[in-house]
């Protein structure tokens, strides 16, 4: 039998699978890659709930950027970053930094490309994604940001995930538990 968790974000509703990362822990997979309306739906709730000024969103690569496009178009910021896993051959002078994520075994690292840096130096930046759980991956970007010379006034996410959502520094709109693999007894 495949165990679901039932996801709401405003009118909508999603039905997540269950899926085990490790011995003890399940997470509901939450994929937002390919559900513009769902991207849409949290980018407006989100939007409402920031309250800092700033001048540009940045995402990490991949999961955000649905929702960092439709942020920028409702909050009138024309243009988002992303930080990317790898560094690309179109990169110039790129910034690195390293990241542990929940979702991930091995460490991979965070790119800025160093035109974006130049572009995002002094200003001040909302950190956006789709997931937040330990938190791994907005502290590498955060660090990457404090690299490039900008400042983080925000960081936001659409579901805090397991602990993340006892954290007072992050927005979020929903919480999303942690399932525990071990059967009942």
């Amino acid at each position: 039998m495949k165990q679901t968790y039932e996801l709401k974000i405003g009118p909508l509703t999603r039905t997540l699978p269950i899926i085990p990362i490790n011995d003890t822990t399940a997470i509901a997979s939450f994929v937002l890659l390919g559900d513009s309306q769902l991207a849409h739906q949290a980018a407006e709730q989100l939007s409402t709930k920031i309250t800092a000024d700033f001048d540009y969103i940045v995402t990490l690569e991949s999961k955000g950027i649905p929702l960092a496009e439709e942020m920028s178009r409702v909050t009138n910021h024309p243009t988002f970053v992303v930080l990317r896993k790898s560094v690309k051959a179109y990169m110039t002078d790129p910034l690195e930094v390293a990241v542990n994520s929940i979702t991930t075994t091995d460490e991979q690292k965070l790119v800025l490309d160093g035109h974006d840096a130049q572009q995002l130096a002094g200003k001040r930046i909302i950190l956006v994604d789709d997931v937040i759980s330990t938190g791994g991956s907005l502290e590498a970007a955060e660090r990457l940001l404090k690299k490039a010379h900008a400042k983080t006034v925000a960081k936001c996410a659409i579901l805090a995930e397991g602990d993340a959502a006892k954290r007072t520094d992050i927005i979020y709109l929903e919480k999303l538990p942690l399932f525990s693999t071990k059967p009942i007894k």
